[in-house]
């Protein structure tokens, strides 16, 4: 958030984990842009909020598995690969353009394994 928001403000406290956890990147809201969403608490506009990109979002939700995991993605084995593309499933990593691609990259398969895996869990 930039210096001018308000870093103190219980209601920007509250939400931060949850913006942080999407990637998000919050803002003062008169510095919002079109596509930012405005948060309002008690009568007033308290923080705008940008949503990331759908790709750069799958770019995130890899990254807070590898820092969950410990250890990078293509480092697993198999089993715990396979609960990643579960879990990116869930999230609907799948849908997202070059999706099964970036998965594939990050797990170190190949995009055959991955539809294996995901073919696995249904």
């Amino acid at each position: 958030m930039t210096s001018s928001a308000d870093d103190h403000d219980p209601f920007v406290t509250a939400v931060k984990p949850l913006v942080d956890a999407m990637g998000g990147e919050m803002m003062p809201p008169d510095e919002a842009g079109a596509d930012d969403v405005v948060l309002a608490w008690e009568g007033r506009d308290v923080v705008a909020v940008r949503l990331p990109q759908l790709a750069d979002s799958l770019d995130h939700i890899l990254l807070a598995l590898e820092r969950k995991r410990g250890k990078p993605l293509s480092e697993l084995d198999r089993k715990a690969k396979q609960e990643v593309v579960r879990i990116l499933e869930a999230r609907g990593a799948f849908a997202v353009r070059h999706g099964v691609e970036t998965v594939a990259g990050a797990l170190g398969v190949s995009r055959f394994t991955v539809y294996n895996y995901l073919n696995r869990s249904t």
